[in-house]
């Protein structure tokens, strides 16, 4: 059987506040073309569907196109919630939706409960583990600590249990979304830590064939059964590196897996770029990111002036800005509240300008900034002779 896995779509969401959704609906023109030309027997989708749990409606309503051209192409697809998504919400309907053949798994208590396919080789079950939290599910699991790998563990004992009682040979598939151990996380997850531990080991999983994972934004490989799809879009700049792409799985009859990497398209390649203004404006090594997203680190030991408008003249599509003065060791290694420790109101507001933009006052602004206080204080001696 052959199998397209994907995740973490986070329909809805916004690129430093560039909307997505034109990106969004190109990749999904992307998925079904791939069902389509690549002969694929089964879609599995590993959570995150959408960025929050109220959705905007044109997220809901690309959603829904999904689903219809996924169903008119006649290709089951299973698909769990994940942390970001409203399990509820997103479940609704979902026996009615399942007769389309689009099997939403959104309840921690049917984990154990598999979405049954054949090919000509038998029976595969895929088991949907939706975002188990774990303070919500534990009373449901039996476990006495809530954390993510005993939840994890209590529901992988009930996929093992149910498999154990289907014919020999039946193949298996888990859909689950957690913060697996090996997996490199990125700046664009939501934090999933309870009591500190979010990471579950890859070891939870042991017993079946595949596990398609989502959670993690980047395209992983933990162990030839275990892998993470990826998002099919950056959502962070620390996604520069990242390509993104969908797993194609081929799960043979003795449940051995053969996986390819599928590129998803690119709306516009991402670049981190580091130095000073000057530098930035004029090194033409740079000139392969001018029409990529583009976040600028600026070393300049004073603030420069205008410095996004500047950027944006060479870089049209700068989106986050940064300032990492490059500063002497000594000076990097006093503490901002060390500095400012016996100082006076004056002396810490001057401090404050020249820590923030990297030169200090000069007289005017000095001027400026003792008028400010002794018209604080003249009010505050009005209010005490008021009271």
């Amino acid at each position: 059987m052959r199998l397209l896995h994907t995740s973490d779509w986070h329909l809805g969401r916004a690129f430093h506040r560039v909307g997505m959704l034109g990106a969004q609906a190109d990749f999904i023109d992307h998925l079904v073309a791939t069902v389509r030309e690549r002969d694929v027997d089964a879609v599995v989708v590993s959570g995150d569907v959408y960025d929050r749990a109220v959705p905007p409606l044109a997220a809901v309503e690309l959603f829904d196109d999904a689903l219809h051209r996924l169903a008119g192409l006649g290709v089951p697809t299973v698909m769990i919630s994940g942390n970001h998504d409203s399990a509820r919400r997103l479940g609704v309907g979902a026996g009615l939706i399942g007769r389309a053949g689009i099997h939403l798994r959104t309840e921690p208590a049917r984990c154990g409960t598999p979405v049954v396919l054949s090919d000509a080789h038998g029976d595969i079950a895929f088991y949907g583990l939706p975002y188990l939290e774990p303070a919500l599910v534990k009373d449901e699991f039996g476990v006495e600590r809530a954390g993510h790998e005993a939840v994890l563990a209590a529901a992988m004992d009930r996929v093992r249990a149910d498999l154990a009682s289907r014919a020999p040979g039946t193949r298996s598939v888990v859909l689950a979304h957690a913060f697996v151990t090996g997996g490199e996380p990125s700046d664009s997850e939501r934090d999933i830590t309870v009591g500190g531990v979010a990471a579950v080991p890859a070891g939870v999983f042991d017993g079946v064939d595949y596990v398609a994972l989502g959670h993690l934004h980047g395209c992983q490989t933990l162990t030839e059964r275990v892998r993470y799809s990826g998002s099919p879009l950056p959502y962070s700049f620390s996604e520069a590196t990242h390509r993104k792409t969908m797993w194609l799985v081929d799960l043979g009859a003795d449940g051995s897996v053969a996986a390819e990497r599928i590129d998803c398209p690119v709306p516009r390649p991402l670049a981190r770029i580091r130095g000073t203004l000057e530098e930035l404006l004029a090194d033409p090594a740079l000139a392969a990111h001018e029409e990529a997203w583009v976040e600028a680190t600026l070393t300049d030991q004073v603030r420069p002036a205008d410095p996004m408008a500047r950027l944006t003249g060479r870089f049209p599509h700068t989106l986050s800005l940064v300032f990492d003065p490059d500063r002497a060791p000594d000076e990097s290694a006093a503490s901002y509240a060390g500095r400012l420790a016996g100082r006076g109101d004056q002396e810490i507001a001057e401090d404050f300008v020249a820590h923030v933009r990297g030169a200090g006052c000069d007289e005017r602004e000095r001027a400026v900034l003792r008028d400010a206080f002794d018209a604080v204080r003249a009010d505050q001696a009005v209010r005490e002779v008021a009271r």
